[in-house]
């Protein structure tokens, strides 16, 4: 029979599988943090890949101009070749280990691409430091070896501290607190998911320090001999859209020139003369589509001549300005009259309005006070915009029909329950709200037009018992104490007529109201 004492074989074996369980679940990496790094290095691969084709279409410029021309050209192509030599060969022992450390983790099959095992802590230690190996540190003296000939052939300062920070091997300032090498804080215990992104990093930074060097042997080519083919005529205008009785302006120019020589321009079949500079400009006496057709020739130091063709349009359109009253189709004599102006592709700043009855002042960019002065006779507004030549061209002039203010409703305001003011033109009315009112008040106020008048005079009219009219006057927009003391003796049914009211308005001109506020004592 068995005993479970604690120096039983099985007792040793269950306490040893605990251990172990324990273990794992200390070294337990999240899925989370795996799925993370999945994102990195599919990121970094795409990356890498973009590097790797733009490289290799450096350096195949690289070799078709040695091959036009290996006397000029060898230097820089030998130092390509040697970069692209130095680049790949780095490039490939990384990939190396990332495909052993792969097969280490998830068998012969293994497929750096498709962990199956991501969360594997012994592939890359076994990789990179067992079995009397060290490829970890194979792999930093490779480094710094590729970082040190790469950062001496770079000539941009700032280019070549990237480089130096991208590639380089000092241990972080984490792996110093622990006490880590380099090659211990990339391998040691690390998660075969991380250990194959750090890798591809490396791999993407080597490429971006291949290609930076790469760029600049390209520069030392001469662009005229040996990129002719890159040469593109280009018509570069001030702007397509262009209004009649200004000028079409475009500057043609090649995309790479040389500074020894001046380009020969046609355009329009005619030789744009070299003091132009390239810079081409049409006059514009009608509206319509208009090309611009030519080419640019340049003569190759053997003689041979490039020619590059060009063409392109613009178009020509009528001045045209926008003017337009925000509130109304016409104007009223002795108010602000607010109008909107504006020109199409030119900014407000650039935009001049003058009328000829009254003033006009600008409010904001868009938006003119006009106030016209003379009823019955029209207000010319005319809109004038400077062009990017500085020329001024009138843009357009409409006329405005100017009208006086209509007339002014009266009203009181009495509250209403909740003790909010509230508009009231007649109609029933207790004695105590009407008494309540102290002012008589005149305003424009249809949906469209807002404007307070002031009230002069006016009059309370009721009857007396024998059917006899009473009168009182009050010489300014207040009842007076006759009125107040009128109304205070009314009794209920008794109709209560405000009239003769006398206004005037902003155009300072005095109206004499027709229709009487009716109210009926309730």
């Amino acid at each position: 029979m068995a005993v479970n004492s604690p120096n039983s074989p099985r007792q040793k074996m269950i306490n040893l599988m605990y251990l172990a369980f324990i273990g794992m679940l200390a070294l337990n990496v999240s899925s989370e943090v795996l799925e993370g790094f999945e994102l990195v290095e599919e990121s970094l691969l795409r990356s890498a890949k973009a590097s790797t084709q733009h490289n290799d279409r450096i350096f195949g410029d690289l070799e078709n101009y040695y091959a036009a021309n290996p006397a000029k050209t060898q230097e820089w192509y030998e130092k390509g070749a040697q970069v692209k030599k130095k680049t790949d060969s780095l490039f490939n022992y990384t990939q190396s280990l990332k495909e052993r450390i792969v097969r280490a983790g998830d068998g012969e099959e293994g497929n750096p691409e498709q962990l199956k095992h991501p969360d594997d802590l012994n592939a890359a230690y076994e990789v990179m430091f067992e079995h009397g190996k060290n490829d970890a540190a194979k792999l930093k003296a490779r480094i710094d070896d590729y970082r040190e000939y790469i950062v001496s052939l770079v000539t941009n300062p700032s280019i070549k501290s990237i480089i130096e920070s991208n590639l380089s091997t000092e241990p972080s300032r984490k792996a110093k607190e622990n006490k880590q090498t380099w090659e211990e804080s990339m391998f040691w215990q690390m998660p075969m998911a991380a250990s194959i992104t750090l890798l591809t990093k490396l791999q993407n930074d080597i490429r971006y320090a291949e290609g930076e060097v790469l760029g600049d042997l390209l520069k030392n080519i001469d662009i005229l001999d040996f990129r002719v083919n890159k040469i593109e005529a280009l018509v570069i205008p001030q702007s397509q859209n262009v209004m009649r009785g200004s000028a079409y302006q475009a500057d043609i120019v090649l995309s790479a020139q040389d500074s020894t020589q001046q380009p020969k321009v046609f355009v329009n079949n005619h030789f744009l003369p070299d003091e132009a500079g390239g810079h081409f400009v049409a006059n514009t006496s009608s509206t319509g589509t208009f090309p611009v057709t030519g080419y640019i020739e340049v003569t190759h130091s053997d003689g041979s001549v490039l020619r590059r063709d060009f063409s392109t349009q613009y178009f020509v359109s009528e001045p045209t300005a926008t003017i337009a009253p925000v509130l109304m189709n016409v104007l009223y004599a002795g108010i602000d009259n607010e109008i909107s102006i504006a020109v199409p592709g030119v900014v407000s700043q650039n935009i001049t309005a003058t009328i000829t009855n009254g003033s006009l002042t600008r409010k904001t960019n868009d938006i003119w006070v006009a106030k016209p002065t003379k009823i019955g006779e029209d207000a010319y507004v005319s809109v004038t915009a400077q062009m990017n030549d500085g020329r001024k061209l009138e843009m357009g002039r409409k006329a405005f029909r100017v009208r006086p203010l209509p007339l002014p409703s009266a009203y009181l305001t009495i509250p209403d329950q909740n003790g909010n003011p509230l508009k009231f033109e007649g109609g029933p009315l207790s004695k105590a709200a009407l008494m309540g009112a102290d002012i008589v008040k005149a305003a424009i106020d249809d949906g469209i037009l807002e404007i307070d008048f002031t009230v002069l005079r006016f009059e309370v009219s009721t009857t007396d018992a024998l059917g006899n009219t009473i009168r009182e006057t009050s010489e300014n927009s207040h009842f007076s104490e006759r009125q107040k003391a009128l109304i205070r003796g009314l009794n209920r049914g008794k109709t209560v007529l405000i009239r003769g009211i006398r206004t005037i308005g902003p155009d300072k001109i005095e109206h004499l109201l027709k229709a009487p506020v009716e109210i009926i004592i309730n």
